[in-house]
């Protein structure tokens, strides 16, 4: 059981380091205290008076809802000895002085989750009893419907059973407010940092937190103090002076000094002026600044381009696959002939926030050819991140560096000489079938490159990791040139047919096309199925098994001949592949094929026998309509001349050879990352056995050099484990800026942005059609069920999410442009397709309907 001792604490005696004791806002308040600035003077009911009073009256978890655990903290009587703690701790403020009541749970108020307005607060409360009931009563409101559903968003625990979140109460001194309100130390919608946002009225700040009340609203600059923009509220003039708005600017530009972060603030000004701080919690919402590589000044304003977001990748990345990251980076500076200090170091403006991976793209806004040739770039690959870039362009901070032509034309140059560019493309025009055998030729390459043996030193099969992924850079881009003409070709054919050739004919020359290593997987995959589906036998077992058991029974070799070697043969080639693959420290499939039975049970419930097209169909379809286009496209260009005809023959046949190319480099680059990371889980496992690890893929959350150091001693398990917690809280961030300044601002939050008619969300358009059917939002494509003719709407995609496109009937997705991955299966497939979709996934639920307009880049809403 437990006792009453000790529970009631001066707040004046609290700190961080009594969380567990008295809550979030309580050690906050203390920790204020203690740095010197004003705060009401009172006291703290603990949490283990909340545990003393619920000890064995709340249900067993799982057996009673919320309400149920409300009544029953209510009907529990509080401790004799608890309550004479209590008046007596609230005579000693004086006689009948009013106070506030409020909650203090141990997850409130916490970097991660701030718990504003989820427990219930009481307003002068005068007198012992009102007091007590006061504390009885925030105590159940721990359990109120919106608490419980606020801390199941945030995983937190709130178990009945006593080992989950608890409660403790402040009480305070009430101040007699003449103005009160919110301060924002950091810009809450923009994220910039030192631009104090201020809410006030007249009267209690409550009632600008509840939203009770219209206030005036300010933003000022903390570094100069000057007034940025003041709007007066519901009260008709502004109660604050511009005194007194800076003196607030200032006192919270000291309190996040104090605290280390950028802070949510609610004050007072009492009746003689003096200014008072009723709470400080951290502002839970702010993306963090990332941070470079290279430091560089704090007034220097940079640009940073999430890397990552634009590989398809929303998801935190881990520390090995950071490692990864900086190593293959440095492939970049290298071709244009600046290496960094140390390989594993990376890029100068390889930086990092939120577990994801940054690039400092002020270079290229201040860089003639930077503005150039980025934004055009990403208009196919990242259409939203082109129109963010170039909106900086006007910012003065962002000037064109004098000189920046020749170092830019240089730095192209170089890069280009490096992958030979000149001799590939020449290569490719002339002989396609030879730019496909060398392109071949240099994944056999990194598929076959030698490495050291399982028993051999930890270092050395840790450089031979770090030299497999510097090997692939140098190799990999001398695949693009290829590529790029390509999609030169089908860039001729549209310049002499203008006029003569819409959007949606150049949409399909490029259906169906040969040598796309992402799609030939997914019909791999599809062929897998088609057989299984033949063995009733085989596809009632996939049917009906967990696609979990699956996976153990196929590396137990206990599967279905036809399923058991068909499952080999397609990881024996793929295998290397991965949801997230561009991050090594993910399983790969040859290592947990447990995503692929799941697809194959999807395919498996696609209905063949009444089914006018199915993926195989829809795919060859593709091809014949790309065929029948170009044929028809260069009928119309003969008729405008023979050279005309001869030039857009020549085009479009190019196109149709070497486009598939496009996906070849990452390819070779996801081989190099899984013949590293297969180097590494062998080290995991034998510093696991050695006792340097708790666990092999431990390994996996420490870099390079980390590694080494464990393996010669260094104990880093508790590194381990903080990286972990780390990486787990990241994975529940929904939203993840595209491109981020370096004093905190989002541009795309502050953008101006046509308002779209109401129950439409527009977005790029990437392949035509038009299908109407239920939505699928799918944050995780692991263990993701879609069925068949569902619309898969996704935060972005890589290869490892294509097999659920052989089945989705359209794809709508936030991020991306009309050349990105996404985009680009979408339209070999056939599927109608809007991407660059702002807010899809939040915006759109499953089970909805939805229409996706792919040529007009719309998706509408049934109820809109």
């Amino acid at each position: 059981m437990t006792t009453i001792a000790s529970v009631v604490f001066e707040l004046s005696e609290l700190s961080r380091a009594h969380l567990a004791e008295v809550g979030g806002k309580a050690a906050n308040l203390g920790e204020l205290i203690s740095a010197g600035f004003r705060v009401p003077d009172g006291f703290c009911v603990g949490t283990a008076a909340y545990r003393a009073a619920t000890d064995g009256r709340l249900p067993p978890p799982g057996t009673a809802d919320a309400a149920a655990a409300r009544s029953a903290v209510l009907a529990a009587p509080m401790p004799e000895s608890l309550r004479t703690l209590i008046r007596e701790r609230y005579a000693r403020m004086g006689s009948d002085v009013p106070v506030a009541v409020r909650s203090s749970a141990t997850a409130e108020d916490l970097p991660g989750a701030s718990f504003a307005g989820q427990q219930d607060t009481y307003l002068n409360v005068v007198g012992g009893d009102a007091v007590l009931d006061a504390v009885h009563r925030c105590w159940a409101s721990l359990w109120t419907d919106r608490a419980v559903a606020y801390r199941a968003s945030q995983g937190i625990d709130g178990g009945t059973d006593g080992t989950g979140v608890a409660l403790a109460v402040v009480v305070q001194r009430m101040v007699d407010a003449r103005s009160a309100g919110v301060l924002f130390t950091a810009d809450p919608i923009s994220g910039r940092r030192r631009q104090a946002v201020i809410d006030a009225a007249p009267g209690l700040g409550e009632a600008v937190v509840s939203g009770r009340v219209d206030p005036d609203h300010v933003v000022v600059d903390t570094a100069t103090g000057r007034i940025l923009r003041r709007t007066v509220g519901g009260s008709g003039s502004f109660c604050l002076t511009d005194g007194q708005v800076r003196e607030l600017a200032e006192l919270g530009d000291r309190v996040e000094t104090a605290f280390g972060a950028p802070q949510d603030i609610e004050w007072a000004f009492d009746g003689s002026g003096e200014l008072w701080l009723t709470q400080s919690r951290p502002i839970t919402t702010l993306f963090p600044v990332p941070v470079r590589s290279k430091p560089v000044a704090a007034e220097d304003v940079r640009v940073f381009f999430c890397i990552t977001l634009a590989q398809g990748l929303h998801r935190p990345i881990t520390p090995m696959g950071q490692a990864a990251f900086r190593v293959i980076g440095s492939g970049f500076p290298t071709l244009a002939g600046y290496p960094p200090e140390r390989i594993t170091d990376g890029p100068a403006g390889f930086s990092l926030a939120a577990e994801r991976i940054f690039a400092d793209f002020t270079p290229v806004v201040r860089s003639r050819v930077g503005r150039a040739i980025a934004p055009r770039g990403m208009d196919f690959m990242e259409a939203r991140s082109a129109v963010v870039l170039r909106g900086l362009f006007d910012d003065p901070r962002f000037s064109v560096v004098p000189g920046s032509r020749r170092v830019g034309l240089r730095t192209l140059l170089r890069s280009l000489a490096a992958i030979r560019a000149p001799i590939g493309a020449a290569r490719a025009l002339i002989r396609p079938a030879a730019a496909i055998r060398s392109a071949q030729r240099l994944l056999v390459g990194i598929e076959r490159a030698p490495v050291p043996a399982p028993g051999a030193p930890i270092a050395e099969r840790v450089d031979a990791a770090v030299g497999l992924l510097a090997g692939s850079f140098p190799v990999a881009p001398r695949i693009l040139p290829a590529a790029a003409v390509g999609f030169a070709g089908l860039g001729l054919a549209w310049r002499l047919l203008r006029g003569d050739i819409t959007a949606t004919d150049a949409e399909t020359v490029l259906r169906g096309v040969p040598g796309n290593v992402t799609t030939e997987m997914d019909m791999a995959l599809w062929d897998l199925a088609v057989r299984v589906r033949g063995d009733r036998a085989c596809a009632a077992l996939v049917a009906g098994t967990e696609a979990d058991e699956l996976s153990v029974r196929y590396r137990a070799g206990d599967l279905p001949p036809v399923l058991q070697q068909g499952m080999f043969a397609f990881l024996a080639r793929y295998g290397r592949r991965a949801v997230a693959e561009i991050d090594l420290g993910m399983p790969r499939w040859s290592d947990d094929p447990t995503h692929l039975f799941g697809v194959l049970a999807g395919y498996l419930r696609l209905d063949t026998e009444g089914a006018a097209v199915t993926p195989d169909r829809r795919f060859a379809d593709g091809a014949r309509q790309a065929e029948e286009m170009v044929r028809e496209l260069i009928a119309r260009a003969r008729r405008r001349g023979r050279l005309r005809g001869a030039l857009v023959s020549l085009g479009l046949r190019r196109a149709r050879a070497l486009v598939g190319l496009r996906e070849m480099p990452k390819f070779l680059m996801i081989t190099a990352i899984a013949r590293a990371r297969g180097l590494l889980a062998g080290v995991g496992v034998d510093l696991a056995a050695g006792g340097a690890l708790e666990a092999a893929d431990d390994v996996f959350f420490l870099d390079f050099d980390e590694v080494k150091a464990a393996a010669a001693g260094r104990d880093l398990r508790a590194i381990v484990a903080g990286r972990r917690a780390r990486y787990a809280e990241e994975l529940g961030r929904r939203h993840v800026p595209r491109v981020l300044l370096s004093d905190g601002t989002e541009p795309e939050a502050v953008a101006t942005v046509a308002t779209p008619e109401p129950g439409t969300l527009v977005g790029s358009p990437a392949s035509a059609g038009t299908v109407s059917g239920v939505a699928r939002v799918v944050l995780d494509p692991v263990g993701a069920r879609l069925e068949p003719g569902e619309i898969l709407v996704a935060p972005s995609t890589d290869p490892g999410w294509t097999p659920l496109f052989l089945t989705a009937g359209g794809l709508v997705m936030e991020m991306g442009g009309s050349n990105s991955h996404g985009a680009v299966v979408a339209r070999e497939y056939g599927i109608p397709a809007v991407v660059g979709v702002p807010g899809a996934t939040r915006d759109i639920t499953s089970g909805m309907r939805v229409t996706v307009d792919g040529a007009a880049g719309v998706v509408r809403l049934a109820d809109g």
